[in-house]
């Protein structure tokens, strides 16, 4: 395994195989979680298809699923690959955060890490093709603009508004940490684009919501606050969860989830140009 210089994919030579002079046929996997419900996946099936149409035409691109999506889990997806001649695997986590204890397994199953962060059932993936595992959403600012546009609809003076970005967390301290991080830092640039007096980030311990609220109106006194939640896709969590930590304390919410929304089509094509582009510079030493 190997850090690539100009990103922090993690990258493997493969369980079972080499890759040989030169480099193989490239090809992505954007694996996210799964859902039993068919229009939580059908989003996500709609937004790989809009990247793949951003894309070469001839480049081979597989929606996978962690788990709950019969015959499109993980090995699935690799295996349609390699059956296409695909030597060369580029893995994105179509996650929100590096904090999501299902992006380290992932990473791990697929031999991106010698070991998970912690245990997990999850059983080792086989993979031929040389492996790239790639970076979830984190802070991308192009996933910010997504939440501006998603706050725009509910807004009315930026200048006097302060936005509360609530995301899942994890109880567990590294990974806590990284939600943490990474919604801050989206938090930050969305307060940028939007123009909002300010913005604070928090996840779904029991007490954390009210915490950051308090700490808003400590700081802005005279502003009005909006909420909103950083899911991929609508569900329990943006319908039920974060109103209930919200219930009571005079903010407006924002519901929508990340998808549909066509920026993130585009920030899974801007990713995958930017491996073509690491890869290719690879293949020319």
């Amino acid at each position: 395994m190997q850090e690539l210089v100009g990103g922090n994919e993690k990258e493997q030579a493969g369980r079972g195989g080499k890759e040989g002079p030169g480099g193989g046929g490239p090809g992505i996997l954007v694996i996210s979680h799964g859902s039993r419900e068919p229009g939580w996946v059908a989003q996500v099936e709609d937004a790989v298809a809009e990247a793949r149409a951003k894309l070469p035409a001839d480049l081979p691109v597989q929606a996978a699923y962690l788990e709950l999506v019969e015959g499109r889990l993980i090995q699935d997806g690799v295996r349609a690959l390699e059956a296409r001649g695909v030597t060369d695997i580029y893995a994105l986590p179509l996650f929100v955060s590096s904090g999501s204890t299902h992006v380290d397994e992932i990473g791990w199953a697929l031999g991106a890490y010698a070991e998970p962060r912690r245990e997990t059932d999850l059983e080792p993936i086989a993979v031929t093709a040389r492996l790239t595992y790639g970076e979830p959403i984190g802070s991308d600012p192009e996933i910010a603009r997504v939440l501006a546009d998603k706050l725009a609809l509910r807004s009315r003076e930026p200048a006097s508004e302060c936005v509360l970005l609530v995301g899942h967390g994890s109880e567990e301290p590294w990974f806590y940490e990284a939600w943490r991080r990474e919604l801050e830092g989206l938090a930050a640039e969305l307060a940028r684009i939007g123009g909002y007096a300010g913005a604070d980030a928090a996840l779904l311990r029991p007490n954390e919501p009210a915490a950051r609220i308090a700490s808003l109106r400590a700081r802005y006194p005279d502003a009005r606050l909006l909420a909103v939640p950083v899911f991929l896709s609508e569900g329990y969590f943006t319908s039920t969860a974060v109103p209930n930590r919200l219930a009571g304390l005079d903010i407006d919410y924002a519901e929508n989830a990340l998808l549909p929304h066509p920026l993130v089509s585009e920030w899974i094509a801007g990713r995958v140009r930017g491996w073509l582009s690491r890869r290719a510079e690879r293949l020319e030493v």
